[in-house]
């Protein structure tokens, strides 16, 4: 640390943790304690229970939950699978080109989601590709926004990695393919779960794209959210904000798990 004296430490200390309550403890703890409460009308909630949980847990919330889910998993997975193929193929490639893959793989990030969902919605609202109205128009937009964190993480991995492992494999015959399968990809495993759990929790919060391409079939939990708030029903929003993060923790810590033992591995 650059403060050496023990009480600038602790002053460091204790503004660093009042930065964190404010910016992360307070919001969270209030959408936990409005998703706890029947009424608020003074400076805490009051009538406290888990109804607003009940309801959250059934019925249309439910269902969105569950979307949001598919949704997560799926985008997540096809993310992966492109952003690796990506981060491989471009690893090959001349210097030029690594740059262009880069740029081209990172435009998501650079402009708001609500112009990615307006472009798949225009790209894939005709034939040969007529994916409006479908589920799988939600699964393209979100595969779309988390692709960038994928390859990225993948191409972070693959500069680390010691070439020595793969000059060793191929020195003792092995081709591309074996050295892809047994070497490189199970080197990489680790870096393939957090890149899997930052492509899922993003998946499951996102709504600028969303709201522009999902049909009534297929309502993702942040789009509940978001209408419930409109109509004023701000308890029952915080009880499927509160679910949707707990869903959320419980998958990046399964995810986590994996690529625990896959390090160890």
């Amino acid at each position: 640390m650059l403060v050496w004296t023990r009480n600038g430490r602790i002053a460091v200390i204790a503004v660093f943790a009042l930065v964190v309550a404010i910016v992360f403890v307070a919001p969270i703890a209030t959408v936990v304690a409005a998703a706890l409460a029947g009424s608020w009308t003074g400076p805490l909630p009051s009538d406290l229970g888990f109804a607003n949980f009940s309801d959250a847990l059934s019925g249309q919330e439910a269902a969105s939950l569950s979307v949001s889910l598919q949704t997560a998993l799926m985008a997540g997975g096809i993310a992966l699978v492109l952003g690796t193929w990506a981060a491989l193929a471009s690893r090959e490639a001349p210097q030029w080109l690594r740059r262009v893959t880069d740029a081209v793989f990172h435009v998501p990030v650079a402009v708001p989601s609500v112009a990615i969902g307006l472009g798949v919605l225009i790209a894939f609202n005709e034939r040969p590709l007529l994916l409006g109205g479908t589920k799988w128009i939600v699964v393209v937009a979100h595969t779309v926004l988390v692709l960038a964190y994928a390859f990225s993480g993948v191409c972070a991995a693959l500069d680390r990695l010691d070439p020595g492992y793969q000059q060793a494999a191929e020195s003792l015959g092995a081709g591309p393919f074996r050295v892809l399968t047994r070497i490189t990809l199970p080197l990489l495993l680790p870096a393939l779960g957090s890149a899997a759990g930052l492509a899922v929790a993003l998946s499951m919060g996102e709504l600028g794209a969303t709201v522009m391409v999902y049909p009534a079939t297929w309502k993702t939990l942040p789009v509940s959210i978001f209408a419930a708030t409109d109509r004023g029903e701000v308890f029952d929003a915080a009880a499927s904000t509160t679910l949707l993060v707990l869903v959320t923790l419980l998958a990046l810590i399964l995810l986590g798990r994996l690529r625990g033992r896959a390090a160890l591995r």
